[in-house]
């Protein structure tokens, strides 16, 4: 496992060009090595090794997603026939950004 240690910390911030203060380093330095710490105690942990790691820990099923099928696509004419307001053949939408 890499060592954290203050350089590696202000490199870090420098490539997410973060500004930090010296005692903000010294306090996440001191934040990770408390996390490493905990980290040390999954080594003593019997067969974690054979356990397959999760991405999610929930199964997800979208049965409620209908299936993907080709279908014909609508004209322009039916496309443009319920717009309010239609220039050059294009829908004619308010603005939203300021």
């Amino acid at each position: 496992m890499k060592k954290v240690d203050m350089n590696l910390l202000k490199n870090c911030a420098n490539n997410l060009m973060f500004e930090m203060k010296e005692e903000e380093y010294k306090t996440l330095l001191g934040e990770f090595d408390i996390l490493l710490k905990q980290m040390d105690v999954f080594k003593d942990i019997e067969g974690l090794n054979e356990v397959t790691p999760m991405t999610f820990p929930f199964d997800c099923h979208n049965s409620y997603l209908r299936e993907d099928e080709p279908s014909n696509p609508l004209t322009k004419e039916e496309v443009l026939k319920n717009a309010k307001e239609v220039l050059d053949d294009q829908i004619v939408l308010p603005k939203v950004v300021l």
